[in-house]
């Protein structure tokens, strides 16, 4: 083959066996093959693919449907160009060669190949990360993980108290905060809360620091009148009650675990590479800003640190899911809310709309400003957390810190 031309390789990944279609610059079929998802067969293909492209892997450019995992892996260690297709796109793309919707693992490979072949421009190569970010990103979606753990047992805590027990959520609408699970442990029942001491009930709120409510009046809530249940439902509640505590506190001290790994990653931030002065400093200026602490900044830098080091605004603001998208033709015209985006970056931006919108003066004027026009508090908070990446981008580009509106300079303006 001239050393000159292209190949262009389509794999239908699996977990157990891939599909890999290559073809040649005029579309022609040059070959395919079925790997085994196995480290000794990745490495064959790897030298396969480098074999059929003369030995340069820069000649050869790999479609596949996810970003990551062993085999984008293997294949950006031996030097090839990869590039991920979205599984909707890949979909529309299929329509070229079966228009009747048939679909089987070879005709996705060559469809994968062919896509990347006549549109390559339209997607973007896949860059390895840095082992920093790679650490960032798995404590990052370890704490998502775990905090959406944390609801689904709360929930199943909080039904099971309703059956038999309401007075406690009345006293606490939250059950699985640390007070609370401290007090299930010695008064998980009605009766037992009749007999507590008042004396215990307050060191229990003194050690978790509790202060907005008196052992008193604890124990006049946790005293009222509570359901007539059948016999046994008690029983039977408690035992599953107390289950509950102790999963909700091992995750709560993962929580925290993991929490201090990630305030750990960003201090380390830019501890080495040839890039490191850039990464602290960027990691400081975007701490910097209202509403962007250890949890929305991890969530940031990890899934979407390529736009923000580019300062790409619009890519970022598409991804995060705060750009609208606008359908317009003829006389219709329809802007709607986009819904296809990074769903965890379109959470910790809506967090970080909501707490700008409490301490940024001006986010807090924009967010008033939306409301009294009749926009909903979704709405107005998307329109928050445009501004804010679009002056986090800013201030990246400038390299300077947040800096607060002066009320005296508006003021006198």
């Amino acid at each position: 083959m001239d050393s000159t031309s292209k190949l262009w390789v389509g794999i239908d990944w699996s977990t157990e066996l891939h599909q890999v279609c290559v073809l040649r610059e005029n579309g022609a079929k040059l070959c395919e093959r079925a790997v085994r998802h196995a480290p000794e067969s990745l490495g064959e293909m790897c030298s396969w693919l480098a074999q059929l492209g003369c030995d340069e892997s820069a000649s050869v450019h790999v479609a596949i449907e996810v970003p990551h995992g062993p085999v984008v892996d293997v294949l950006l260690e031996r030097g090839f160009a990869v590039y991920s297709i979205n599984p909707k796109q890949v979909d529309r793309f299929r329509d070229r060669f079966s228009p009747s919707g048939a679909k089987d693992d070879r005709r996705d490979a060559l469809v994968l190949a062919d896509s990347l072949r006549t549109d390559m421009r339209a997607f973007r190569a896949i860059k390895p990360d840095s082992p920093w970010i790679i650490e960032l990103r798995e404590y990052s979606r370890m704490h998502e993980d775990l905090v959406h753990e944390r609801t689904r047992i709360t929930n199943r805590l909080r039904e099971q108290l309703r059956r038999y027990y309401p007075a406690f959520l009345a006293c606490f609408s939250d059950p699985g905060e640390s007070v609370a699970l401290d007090l299930l442990k010695v008064v998980p029942t009605p009766e037992l809360a009749r007999k507590a001491r008042t004396a215990k009930i307050a060191s229990i709120l003194a050690a978790r620091r509790i202060r907005r409510i008196g052992p008193e009046e604890v124990l006049a809530k946790l005293r009222e009148a509570s359901f007539v249940v059948a016999p046994g439902t008690v029983e039977a509640a408690v035992a599953h009650v107390q289950l509950l505590v102790q999963r909700l506190e091992l995750i709560s001290s993962q929580v925290a675990l993991v929490r201090h790994e990630l305030e750990r990653c960003l201090e380390s931030a830019g501890s080495s590479g040839p890039d490191a002065e850039v990464e602290q400093r960027d990691v400081e200026i975007m701490l910097s800003m209202p509403g962007v602490g250890t949890i929305v900044g991890a969530a940031l830098l990890a899934d979407a640190w390529r736009l923000l080091r580019a300062r790409d605004y619009h890519g970022l603001r598409a991804l995060c899911g705060i750009a609208p998208v606008t359908k317009c033709s003829g006389k219709k015209h329809i802007v709607s809310m986009r819904k296809s985006c990074h769903l965890g970056l379109r959470n910790a931006v809506y967090h970080l709309a909501r707490v700008a919108s409490q301490r940024d003066p001006a986010s807090a004027e924009r967010y008033s400003a939306m409301r009294a026009r009749g926009h909903g508090h979704a709405r107005a908070l998307r329109t928050i957390g445009d501004r804010c990446l679009n002056v986090l981008c800013a201030m990246l580009r400038d390299g300077t810190t947040w800096r607060p509106r002066d009320p005296d300079a508006a003021t006198a303006a």
